[in-house]
């Protein structure tokens, strides 16, 4: 998608030419190329287009993304769009009023991407907040606040994020998220499950104890495999008006987990173990339908059914942000992908959760890292935790975390005891529990090398048992580097400063019913320089 500000081109060029003379391509340039084709010059929609709201992402230190998509009848196949481009004007500003607008341009809403708009603004003071709009057609979009991010190296005394996700639409109401939108935060961490694959149902697939509590909100449409359904159920979700105000709020750093796609896929391979070939039709649709939702750069437009996912950003000298893929890479789980006792296959060194390119790129990352902290933004919780379904019984771990992977793990854990001891910490998901706790090597000495937060879902597991699931005591008994863990919704809230790293794990009493009462389960310090998890 072309983004054209057509000031600071103008500013660039300084005459016609300018062009030869700076040596830049001609085809770099709109008036070089022939007129769009299939242009929709006057659009006119019987409805707001802007239904799904806005958003902004990856923020660097001279800009961020900016995104929308243009959908005035969202829960359409096509959006009620018709199948013609149409130029998006947007603008950022300085201000809230848009007294001052800094960058302004048009970007082209195609068909091939549902009129999703994705603008890379740049040019940008860091370290500032900024708020940003599109018109189309005579109508305006709700207004977004996004933040750029420090000068590389710049002194920081503090930096705050939330990590969230698992966001089961059938199973509560995103009150979560409309708490998140208040919370005076730098960026999200959105570590997947943005989205469920599921058809509708009379009854939902359970919650964290087994019972199985009538939906309070249906899916629209059947299991999804096709780019129109998975189409549709983006923007069912995205028309929740307290996820569309927690996108409006911050910049977001996103990353898929298996929801987005199928259950528990893992590299080439489905939950069902379908031929790879057919699962990569379904991958590649669910890939392209993630990337138009999502404020995610060019760099992540899937290509030949793969996103290039994993990526870092820094906030001035105080912390480094490796944001992880943890599937499109890993190996096939082990076991059949069953609570199972940690056999051979786990153990395996052909085995991998990160993929050999990635891990490269995270080690180096860590080793080169100069800031005060560094933080590990991943998928599914690194905690060597064990379970016994009964007493006597033979412990068991979860096949789909990194307990199903533990060569990566202790390869991991290696590295940052070698090269980053007691500054990095590891935010994670996926298993709709909050869990805080210590990271200890297996096959090591005992030492505490790092600490791991991980967030409970935003309305997976219904609302919860607390501490009464059968799961967490069992969880509790048997895994003294646990610190806590809870059967309750909610999100993560970090509060990072020179010195320590706060975790507040907050928690809604119900998400069943609206506007549930938000409250602080636990809060936890990590010391700089001092791996271990304390109270505070």
């Amino acid at each position: 998608m072309v983004t054209i500000d057509r000031r600071a081109l103008l500013g660039l060029l300084g005459g016609s030419g300018a062009a030869i003379a700076s040596g830049l391509p001609f085809q770099a340039f709109a008036w070089d190329r022939p007129p769009p084709y299939n242009v929709e010059a006057n659009p006119k929609f019987s409805t707001m287009p802007f239904t799904l709201g806005v958003a902004s992402g990856d923020p660097a230190p001279d800009g961020f993304v900016i995104w929308t998509r243009l959908a005035p009848e969202p829960l359409d196949p096509h959006g009620g769009m018709p199948r013609r481009q149409m130029y998006v004007n947007w603008e950022v500003a300085a201000d809230e009023h848009f007294g001052r607008i800094v960058q302004s341009g048009q970007s082209m809403a195609m068909p091939e991407l549902a009129h999703a708009v994705h603008v890379e603004v740049a040019g940008l003071e860091p370290n500032r907040p900024y708020w940003y709009r599109f018109t189309v057609g005579g109508e305006q979009s709700p207004v977004g606040r996004s933040r750029t991010l420090p000068a590389l190296g710049s002194r920081l005394d503090r930096v705050r994020f939330v990590a969230a996700g698992c966001q089961y639409y059938e199973l509560g109401y995103f009150t979560a998220w409309r708490r998140i939108s208040e919370e005076p935060v730098d960026f999200v961490f959105h570590y997947g499950d943005y989205i469920y694959e599921g058809a509708g149902a009379k009854f939902s697939n359970g919650d964290n104890f087994g019972r199985n509590p009538p939906p309070l909100r249906n899916h629209v449409g059947n299991e999804l495999y096709s780019i129109d359904d998975y189409r549709m159920r983006y923007s069912q979700y995205k028309t929740d008006p307290d996820l569309q105000a927690a996108h409006a709020a911050c910049p977001w750093f996103v990353s898929f987990d298996d929801h987005e796609i199928d259950n528990n896929w893992a590299g080439n391979i489905d939950e069902n173990e379908s031929p790879p070939e057919i699962f990569a039709l379904r991958k590649a649709m669910a890939l392209q339908a993630y990337y138009e939702n999502m404020p995610l750069r060019r760099a992540s437009l899937p290509v030949g059914g793969h996103m290039q996912m994993f990526r870092s950003a820094q906030y001035g000298d105080l912390l480094n942000a490796f944001v992880l893929d943890t599937r499109q890479y890993r190996s096939n789980q082990a076991y059949f992908d069953l609570t199972s006792p940690q056999g051979p296959d786990v153990f395996a060194p052909d085995r991998s959760i990160m993929g050999d390119r990635q891990e490269a790129w995270l080690f180096d990352g860590l080793s080169r890292s100069q800031t005060r902290w560094n933080l590990i933004a991943q998928q599914v919780l690194l905690m060597n935790l064990q379970y016994q379904r009964e007493e006597g019984a033979q412990r068991v771990s979860g096949m789909d975390t990194w307990t199903g992977y533990m060569h990566s793990r202790r390869r991991l854990l290696d590295h940052i005891d070698k090269h980053r001891p007691g500054n990095v910490v590891t935010v994670s998901g996926d298993a709709h529990l909050h869990f805080a706790g210590d990271l200890i090597q297996d096959n090591g000495d005992g030492r505490v090398i790092s600490a791991e937060f991980s967030a409970t879902s935003i309305t997976s597991g219904a609302d919860g048992t607390g501490d009464e699931n059968p799961r967490v005591r069992g969880a509790m008994a048997g895994n003294p580097e646990l610190k806590a863990i809870t059967d309750k919704r909610g999100y993560l809230l970090c509060d990072v400063n020179r010195d320590t790293w706060r975790a507040d794990l907050k928690i809604l009493d119900k998400v069943t019913e609206a506007n549930g009462k938000l409250l602080t389960y636990a809060s936890f310090v990590v010391e700089h320089g001092h791996p271990g998890i304390k109270r505070a």
